[in-house]
């Protein structure tokens, strides 16, 4: 059986972590696999937003430890630079919007991934935890770059050194997630943004999000000329033009992703 289960509805592809018997554990098979799916939407016209789930009661668990038999020194780099660096690179770099929908724990690594996605739901029931020090590590899948970034340094460090459970409520209210939704309604409302980000234009959306990462580094002279050259792009797409056509004629655009 597939680790990551894929669907295509509605120009909306559905990635669901799917080893809910170890609460989606990533081992290194899993973390493959989800690269290989997270670049086949990539190249994939007919996807215009990603949701990324988990099946069960878990979204992930973090670093499925049985792969770091206790009896001899774990290849802890080969599994960074191989299974989990590349996952958030992708998920940085992927030219469509990715919306993640926190359906239970996610933990360590599990909780980061979900940190590295551009919009983060959780189920009301979901939780967060910076596992990593419990176990004698550090934050990665670029934890310590996202979270302090998203709720300030000292919050950030004091999650990430006591390894404090999160509830769902607090996460939102502490600005880590976007939404949380009650179990009633977790899957319509998750879906109802990712339907949204796929009928917005596509290019204008990952031009954002470039820019929202270029900024934690540039100063404003250095965002200024970056926007100007972004807007620059985003001025010569198909859905920019029909933008403006939809708004002078005062009628719904119908964007295309180009």
């Amino acid at each position: 059986m597939s680790e990551i289960l894929f669907e295509l509805k509605d120009n909306i592809a559905l990635l669901t972590l799917n080893r809910p018997e170890k609460l989606n554990a990533l081992n290194r098979s899993m973390a493959l696999e989800l690269q290989d799916q997270l670049l086949a939407c990539d190249e994939n016209d007919a996807v215009r937003a990603v949701m990324l789930t988990g099946a069960g009661r878990a979204f992930c668990s973090g670093q499925d430890l049985q792969e770091f038999p206790p009896d001899r020194m774990p290849d802890i780099e080969k599994a960074i630079d191989e299974n989990f660096n590349p996952v958030i690179r992708l998920l940085k770099t992927i030219r469509k919007p990715v919306v993640c929908a926190v359906n239970g724990i996610a933990a360590g690594a599990g909780a980061n991934i979900a940190l590295a996605c551009d919009i983060v739901v959780a189920i009301s029931s979901a939780a967060f935890i910076q596992a990593f020090s419990k176990i004698g590590l550090i934050p990665d899948c670029g934890g310590t770059f996202f979270l302090p970034r998203l709720i300030g340094l000292q919050k950030a460090t004091a999650l990430m050194m006591l390894g404090d459970k999160i509830s769902a409520a607090d996460a939102e209210r502490m600005g880590m997630i976007y939404a949380s939704f009650e179990e009633i309604d977790f899957i319509e409302k998750s879906l109802l943004i990712a339907t949204t980000l796929a009928k917005l234009p596509t290019v204008a959306l990952i031009l954002t999000r470039k820019a929202l990462l270029e900024s934690s580094t540039n100063n404003l002279e250095e965002q200024l000329e970056l926007e100007k050259k972004f807007q620059q792009k985003a001025g010569l797409t198909h859905d920019f033009k029909e933008g403006v056509a939809a708004f002078l004629q005062k009628r719904t655009p119908a964007f295309i992703g180009k």
